[in-house]
């Protein structure tokens, strides 16, 4: 052998060795560093970066990392939840992930009451929006962040008081004397008053529409529910403090146009009206009532959250100027949560506390109130006169606005605490074991006081007090069990045990004749003129008891079963009827994981069919004590030869009714679940939902009964329409997000059933006009079979003839007119990001309602000048009548798109370097336009469940009450350390 030619050979081949040695170590010498966020440039944690060798690492709390990798090498970035992205190693790499509409659903968790369910896993109609596509800007109830968001919820703000609520209907109203709201579940808890958390603290907001996802709440779901998680402390290890602020203005976006000083001049002296006074001045009345409001808001928390316990507390401090003056709305509100665990992390203890103190004013918007007055007024009467007195003059609804807006005290109060105590014991591998108690208090307080020296008051001031009161005392127990078999089936079974006690209390007082104005309301007992019922009070209780239960099957992924059923037994109920029962059952099948769908249909990553149906109930048209014989005052005096003195008389005020219950809705749904493209998702669902047992009052003969009218369970109201949601990504690149969305519903509406064979009920007005001139007598609806509730009733009128009266052919004709009802709901949304920058944009409609306009009808009279006022447009409308005549042509198309909410917002970059995780500031713009046909102030009009607890009698009706709606700018600030 050759040792020494060989020796060459090995020589050579280890320098070649070594070359090539050194080139990999040239490329490999790379530290890679970068962060990783989502599309709104929040960092993500936890994110796995792996390269081609399988080596990696994951991303810290601000979405960084660091690797050692070849230049070039393939690096992977995976998420649950979004879209896997690989790019080649360099030293710096900048990542943002995107979601994935198929991973996301397979990772989302959505609440169904008493539990949660991945959202590929649901069999019911359920909605879901998250605190990033909820409504933002100067929210003054918690519910307005969910317009135009849910396919089905109609959210109705029908007034611009910042103390004013909202309505909420999901899927028409299902109930003509009961709540048509849906049952709010905060954290778990059912029946929370939804005011007690703040807009800033809700992380996602769960709707159950229909009957099959609503029946597990059994007498109180038929309206749907509303679950709201808020961000209470988490096991997630983080810590932070947040501050969220802004700063708003507001001013009227419209108002009733009527005369100026200068036309009511110009229309007096063209028409020669000798007997006109023009007192010198040149008033705007409704100009004088209001004014450019500013809100500010501040929020501040921090939470600190560990592996085995943590806390998370917040604070709320809003100030809300009304546009009206004197009109406001302050809120201090509180929140602490804290959980714990223990044995080994199977026991976990879960705490928390909510409070929230509003403090208010709400001025007189009524029939009688400022704005009827300030339209009233003549525009050339100045507000005072040179020695600094109010002016008035004599007539009917001519007193002076500004004079009665300002000369009265008025505080209002409200307290709300709500607090509960969770704990959860892991039993066994797959059973876990539940309790919840919570307690829930509301309080109302009322301060009036009207001062002597007002133009209204000659009996010497007057001064009220009063207080209500409830509280909600709630427990819950449940056992859950989670168990696989094998790998293609999942089962889950829940059952539990329910204890509600409902409390409610109130009282008031009243006392007129002040010797002196200096005590307000805080010395009643200094009023001389006391009467009879000037005092009050009142007390009611409530119990709920329930069991309930639920099961959940998934086999293969593809093929979903739910059942549940639910049984409640309530002291409201009549003695024959005291136990309800609540079933509901769904399935689902994901037709797109199917063999034979994959290779034909790539482009469609999801599509489910569902098919459920469920009873669900409604027992808030009953009443404490409804169901039993009630003796009340009769409204005289007896004399009692025996004491010598005189007593209150009592006769019978209710008939027992041991038949009494809830009303109960059943419904069937089809749902339809796609995506399409990996970028566009939707829902599309049908449903056909039927209350039976409506609950109305109907005469009685006397005798036999000794009253004459009773609560009964009679009427059958149908529902049925279809909703469809949309979600899409249109654009989605490294620099540059745009997302839309875009939800639409159809609802139509019958009453089909009022009478039986005991009760009788042809059709009920409703819709009055009292207090306008000769029509204190008419209704303009009727609650009748074969027709919606809201439906317009009355004459038609076929025009003006040449002298400017209303052509009706017959006055005694009483034609169907329309529905205040609205056909179709739609909401639209969209958001934008360009590296630092983000922008979005909302707005809903309601379409193919009617409103009557009873403002026109009231103000286009021909004598109310030159006394009184009118609007412009009244001269040239043609109309000349002297009476205040009702007809369809005061009846309007409603139909309208409100561009909501507009929002630019800009984050900071680099404020981490000195120890600030984000700031960004943001400009919002609400209410900015509507467009609609409507010629009054607003075709949003106020809601019947807003002022009266008869729902659903008089909707749609516009009558000079309306507190116009702001259009409001704000500049905010939200910061995280």
């Amino acid at each position: 052998m050759n040792v020494k030619r060989y020796s060459k050979y090995a020589l050579l081949l280890i320098m070649l060795l070594a070359c090539f040695t050194n080139s990999i170590y040239a490329q490999k010498q790379i530290a890679v560093t970068g962060t990783v966020s989502d599309e709104y440039n929040a960092p993500l944690i936890g994110v796995s970066v792996t390269l081609g060798n399988a080596t990696g690492t994951i991303t810290d709390m601000d979405g960084k990392f660091t690797i050692n990798a070849t230049e070039g090498e393939t690096v992977t970035f995976s998420y649950v939840g979004y879209s896997t992205v690989t790019e080649a190693a360099k030293a710096a790499m900048d990542i943002r992930m995107k979601e994935d509409a198929v991973m996301l659903d397979a990772v989302t968790i959505v609440g169904i009451g008493y539990g949660t369910m991945r959202k590929s896993d649901l069999t019911g109609a359920i909605a879901s929006v998250s605190a990033k596509d909820l409504k933002k800007g100067v929210i003054t109830s918690t519910e307005q962040m969910l317009q135009g968001k849910i396919a089905g919820l109609s959210v109705v703000q029908a007034s611009g008081d910042p103390a004013a609520g909202t309505s909420l209907r999901l899927r028409g109203g299902t109930s003509l004397s009961a709540s048509n709201s849906p049952l709010i579940v905060v954290d778990g808890i059912p029946g929370v008053d939804i005011n007690t958390v703040q807009p800033t603290e809700v992380i996602s907001i769960d709707v159950l529409k229909d009957a099959s996802a609503a029946a597990i709440y059994g007498s109180r779901g038929a309206n749907g529910v509303i679950i709201v998680t808020t961000n209470r402390a988490t096991d997630v290890e983080r810590q932070s403090i947040e501050y969220n602020g802004y700063v708003a203005v507001g001013k009227a976006a419209n108002k009733i146009d009527m005369l100026s000083a200068d036309q009511w001049r110009d229309y007096v002296r063209e028409n020669n009206l000798k007997d006109a006074i023009d007192y010198g001045g040149n008033t705007d009345w409704i100009d004088e009532l209001q004014r450019t409001a500013v809100t500010h808001s501040h929020n501040l928390f921090m939470s600190n959250s560990r592996p085995t316990s943590g806390y998370r507390a917040s604070v709320t401090y809003q100030s809300n100027e009304g546009i009206v003056k004197k009109s406001y709305m302050d809120r201090l509100a509180g929140s602490v949560s804290a959980y714990q665990y223990a044995l080994n992390k199977r026991l976990k203890l879960d705490m928390g506390l909510s409070a929230t103190y509003d403090k208010y004013r709400q001025p007189d918007t009524g029939f009688y109130g400022i704005y009827n007055y300030a339209i009233n007024q003549n525009p050339t009467l100045p507000v005072k006169d040179a020695d600094g007195n109010y002016n008035q003059v004599s007539g009917t609804n001519t007193a002076n606005p500004v004079e009665y807006n300002e000369n009265y005290f008025s505080k209002q109060t409200r307290y709300r605490l709500f607090g509960y105590a969770k704990v959860e014991l892991e039993l066994m591998k797959g059973l876990k074991a539940a309790a919840n108690a919570s307690y829930e208090y509301n309080s109302w307080q009322d301060r009036y006081y009207e001062p002597s020296y007002a133009y209204r008051q000659n009996d010497g001031g007057i001064g009220r007090r009063q207080q209500y009161d409830n509280r909600n005392m709630q427990l819950e127990t449940y056992l859950s069990y989670d168990t696989n078999f094998g790998a293609d089936h999942k089962f889950n079974a829940m059952a539990g045990y329910s204890y509600l006690n409902y409390t409610g209390e109130g009282f008031g007082a009243q006392r007129q004749g002040f010797d002196t104005d200096a005590f307000l309301y805080n010395n009643l007992g200094a009023g001389f003129d006391y009467r009879m019922g000037d005092v009050w009070s009142s007390k009611t209780e409530a119990n709920l008891a329930s069991f309930f239960g639920r099961v959940n099957y998934n086999l293969l992924g593809r093929y979903m079963l739910t059942a549940t059923l639910r049984a409640d037994g309530s002291s409201r109920f009549g003695d024959n009827n005291k136990w309800g029962y609540f079933p509901s059952a769904s399935v689902a099948w994901r037709i797109s994981d199917e063999a034979f769908m994959k290779p034909t249909a790539s482009w469609l990553n999801n599509l489910k069919l569902r098919f459920g149906y469920g009873v669900t109930g409604n027992q808030d048209g009953i009443g404490q004590y409804k169901s039993l014989a009630i003796l009340g005052p009769s409204g005289g005096a007896y004399y009692d030869a025996t004491t010598g003195t005189w007593k209150n008389s009592y006769a019978p005020s209710q008939n027992a009714n041991s038949d009494l219950k809830w009303e109960s809705t059943t419904q069937y749904n089809v749902g339809v679940d796609f995506g399409i493209f990996n970028r566009v998702n939707g829902t599309l669902e049908l449903y056909h939902k039927k209350t039976s047992d409506l609950l109305w009052t109907y005469p009685v003969p006397q005798p036999p009964y000794l009253y004459g009218q009773m609560l009964a369970n009679v009427g059958d109201l149908v529902n049925k329409g279809f909703e469809l949601s949309l979600n899409g990504s249109i654009i989605s690149t490294k620099d540059f997000t745009w997302d839309a969305n875009v939800t639409f519903s159809y609802n139509k509406q019958e009453i089909t059933s009022l009478s039986n064979e005991n009760f009788q009920n042809l059709g009920t007005p409703s819709g009055e006009l009292h207090g306008l001139p000769g029509l204190s007598t008419t209704y303009t609806q009727m609650i009748k079979q074969g027709y919606p509730t809201g439906a317009f009733f009355g004459p038609r009128c076929q025009g003006l003839d040449e002298s400017g009266e209303f052509i009706i052919e017959d006055p005694e004709e009483s034609a169907y007119l329309g529905s205040a009802l609205p056909k179709f709901n739609l909401g639209i949304g969209m958001s934008m990001t360009y590296k630092d920058f983000d922008f979005s944009a909302s707005g809903y409609g309601m379409f193919g309602q009617k409103i009557l306009n009873a403002t026109n009808m009231c103000l286009y009279v021909n004598n109310r000048l030159p006394g009184q006022n009118v609007p412009d447009d009244y001269l040239s409308s043609g109309v000349k009548s002297a009476n205040v005549v009702y007809s369809d042509y005061w009846i309007e198309n409603g139909s309208f798109f409100r561009l909501q909410a507009v929002t630019l917002g800009y984050t900071l970059p680099g404020t981490r370097k000195i120890g600030i995780e984000k700031v960004r500031f943001y400009l919002t713009g609400e209410n900015l336009f509507v467009i609609t046909g409507y010629s009054g102030l607003d075709p949003e009009v106020r809601n019947d469940e807003l002022i009266s607890s008869e729902a659903l009698r008089s909707p749609g009706i516009d009558l000079l009450n309306f507190y116009p709606r702001p259009r409001t700018f704000s500049l905010g600030v939200n910061i995280t350390f």
